[in-house]
């Protein structure tokens, strides 16, 4: 491990192991007021470890801090009625719901209802929507249900998400369900830190790479150097260096400080689901997660997803499913042995959330080791190879010209004319698509413009020619020798909520500084930016080009993001959108939510460093 000196975390004298797995009694800490108890307290002995379930139209909430212990070392988490996972919401599709939430912190807080249908107003982001709750205060939440599925909620407050803030809503629709099931368990899934976010977050803007200790070593040259030859793995190098980057830059945060929680217990606590031999149990995955992406697999069983953010999706069976921070996916399993492990490892394979699915309580299954990690690739720098390269912005950063750019925000385009790709002007877009029928030829490599605001201190990378394809798992599934669910098997029930095609096409690009630890739009932190401007009840094509390599589950609140395949034909429903690496992504809104709405990279560091902005449906 690299020495921080300084910076380094005051780390629990536990074994590394235990302290990446948590302690088996881990989480609320007994013996406070009455209704500050374990999850696991008040649930039914189905499930040891789930969050309590509230029902009906009225529910009252409370924010406070709640004493926890995940490590062996007693922290203060943001709590609501007092559990991790907060309470898991059930609603029905059509009821009115209402919802008390008193703030009992000393601080400002709210409560967002994550991929939920409602007046803006009721949304839940302060600055955006309202002011938020402030200490003392009571704030009523009150909508229509206009959907089902799985969702959840979470604070949008600072860095409450992150210290606990966060549960599950499960809408039941309003007539039968088609998806049925012999048992029904959400399946939270977390990343906890003894740490004070901010803290987190002020290291990572020191030294980006400071939680990543899969760094490139010399058995990984020798190894490029037997199968490469000496010159190219030379070059591999020099090429990496220059870039001042790290190809095993997976994850902003590592289980060197996160422990991973599922349903807010740690692996060694072991959330366990109870079945009965022959039953079908429905696991509905949500990943409220503050920075990880979680691979989920169940070794020795098939997946069947039939949900995604919420929306029944053809069924398609999988081995493994990688579940972006804020999606949700619903799977049906029938397990055929006394004991199965759901397995849920980090991206950058440093830590996992665990559980178990038996017949009995107390039993366990094997767990699978974590998968060696594996480094970005060029197609994950560049994109699609064939057409072009990345543009690198590295050595000369501070002594460009940039003139103007202050100025620029191409999130608002208006007059874009497509005709000429070569031509076109970035400062806006406008089009009529009703002769392409909707769609996008994508036969060869899509080129881009930049914005002249990408030219700036917040930028040290853009891609000239993104890669368009769905098919693709993402680093560290590719060919792993298992069925990996990819955008490309999803495919939305009953199509798209609207038939028109699309009369213009809004372009972002993810943009980001990984040295400065800077992370924006184009270019442009949120403070910098001004807002998106969706015409009411419009029907438009929005296009998200990842310039940078991290992965960034994108989302837009108020309004589905319908996603495109290459060809431009509807593929799938989300409200949350994994853009990866050197990838272009389209995807179809209609605007039918007027007032004002939160778009942001839903990694929160990310989110709080400035990739966010306002978005206006008028």
């Amino acid at each position: 491990m690299k020495a921080h000196s300084l910076f380094s975390p005051a780390i629990p004298d536990l074994p590394r192991r235990r302290f990446v797995q948590g302690l088996a009694a881990g989480g609320i800490l007994l013996g406070m007021a009455a209704f500050v108890k374990p999850a696991w307290a008040r649930t039914a002995d189905t499930a040891s470890g789930s969050a309590p379930v509230l029902t009906g139209t009225e529910f009252d909430l409370t924010i406070a801090e709640t004493p926890v212990n995940f490590t062996g070392r007693p922290r203060l988490a943001t709590t609501i009625n007092g559990s991790i996972p907060a309470p898991t919401l059930r609603w029905r599709e059509g009821d009115i719901v209402t919802l008390r939430v008193t703030n009992r912190l000393a601080e400002d807080s709210s409560i967002h209802w994550h991929g939920i249908l409602l007046p803006y107003q009721m949304d839940g982001v302060p600055g955006i929507s309202f002011t938020g709750i402030a200490p003392g205060e009571t704030v009523t939440y009150r909508f229509k249900v206009a959907q089902s599925g799985t969702y959840w909620y979470h604070s949008h407050s600072g860095m409450q998400e992150q210290t606990g803030m966060y549960g599950a809503i499960v809408i039941d629709p309003a007539g039968a369900d088609p998806i049925r099931a012999d048992r029904d368990y959400v399946v939270q899934l977390s990343d906890w830190s003894d740490e004070d976010p901010m803290r987190v977050f002020h290291k990572l803007k020191m030294q980006s790479d400071y939680y990543n200790f899969n760094q490139p070593t010399a058995a990984d040259f020798f190894r490029d150097v037997s199968r490469d030859g000496l010159k190219s793995a030379l070059d591999k190098r020099k090429m990496w260096n220059e870039m001042r980057m790290n190809p095993t830059d997976l994850a902003d945060v590592s289980a060197y400080t996160y422990t991973y929680l599922m349903n807010g217990t740690t692996p060694t606590g072991n959330w366990t689901g109870l079945f009965r031999p022959g039953e079908t149990v429905r696991l509905r995955f949500i990943n409220s997660g503050a920075m990880t992406f979680f691979d989920v697999r169940i070794p020795g069983l098939k997946m069947t997803v039939v949900q995604a953010d919420g929306q029944n999706v053809e069924p398609v069976d999988v081995d493994e499913i990688r579940i972006g921070v804020a999606e949700t996916y619903d799977v049906l399993v029938t397990p055929v042995d006394a004991a199965c492990t759901i397995f849920a490892q980090a991206m950058d394979r440093t830590g996992y959330a665990r559980g178990t699915l038996a017949t009995q309580a107390g039993m366990t299954a094997a767990v699978p080791a974590p998968d060696k990690p594996e480094p970005l690739g060029m197609g994950d720098m560049m994109g699609d190879m064939g057409g072009g390269m990345a543009a690198m912005d590295h050595g000369n950063m501070e002594g460009m010209n940039h003139g103007g750019m202050e100025g620029m925000d191409h999130g608002s385009m208006e007059r874009m004319d497509h005709g000429s790709m070569a031509g076109m002007d970035h400062g806006g877009m406008a089009m009529d698509h009703s002769a392409h029928g909707g769609g996008m030829a994508t036969s060869e490599p899509v080129p881009v413009r930049h914005a002249r605001s990408e030219y700036g201190p917040s930028t040290d990378m853009r891609v000239d020619t993104p890669r368009t394809n769905l098919d693709d798992p993402g680093i560290g599934l590719r060919n792993n020798g298992r069925r990996v669910l990819t955008y490309a098997d999803l495919h939305t029930l009953g199509g798209p909520i609207d038939a028109r095609a699309p009369l213009r096409e809004i372009e972002l690009h993810l943009t980001g500084n990984m040295e400065r630890y800077a992370w924006s739009l184009d270019g442009l932190e949120f403070g910098k930016s001004t807002p998106v401007h969706f015409r009411q009840g419009e029907r438009l094509r929005v296009i998200l080009v990842n310039d940078t390599m991290m992965t960034h589950p994108m989302h837009l609140h108020g309004m589905w993001s319908e996603l495109e395949s290459a060809d431009g034909n509807f593929q799938v429903r989300k409200h949350t959108v994994n853009v990866q690496p050197a990838q272009r992504i389209a995807f179809l809104v209609t605007a039918d939510a007027p007032g004002r709405w939160a778009w942001h990279c839903h990694l929160l560091l990310h989110m709080h460093a400035g990739m966010f902005r306002e978005v206006v449906v008028a």
